[in-house]
């Protein structure tokens, strides 16, 4: 995994008085059916995605409740669903769409940068990963 996949959403400058949170996912591996071929929508490959979501945390932070941010299980939950219930030509449509149905979900979201990876794709050569990064803000 690249180091930059995992800095998606850097904290940005918070002004006084304010509280800024990302809480991310990191590196969640599954098996899916993705790709512009045959082989790999009947054969499937290892797909593995990073999501980062900026909130304020300070009433979080604040009270120990679950309730005041975001459930973490829950989005790896969704992304589970998402990745694994679905076959999609492209990462980039996957990356949309885990990122649409997490800001449906959870409202207190700001922003959201999904990294969807593919490890060892099809391109006639070597090459490590291709990897596409979605990027929303509210």
């Amino acid at each position: 995994m690249h180091p930059e996949a995992t800095r998606a959403l850097e904290p940005i400058p918070v002004a006084s008085g304010q509280s800024r949170g990302i809480v991310r996912l990191v590196n969640a591996v599954f098996y899916a059916h993705h790709g512009i071929t045959q082989e790999e929508h009947r054969i499937g490959g290892r797909y593995e995605v990073d999501v980062a979501m900026e909130l304020n945390v300070e009433a979080a932070a604040q009270t120990d409740d679950l309730s005041q941010t975001v459930d973490y299980e829950g989005v790896y939950r969704l992304v589970h669903a998402l990745v694994t219930g679905n076959k999609f030509y492209l990462i980039e449509r996957l990356a949309y769409q885990i990122a649409q149905h997490i800001l449906e979900a959870y409202p207190i979201v700001e922003a959201i940068a999904v990294t969807v990876r593919k490890p060892n794709p099809p391109v006639g050569g070597a090459c490590d990963q291709a990897e596409v990064v979605y990027m929303s803000r509210r």
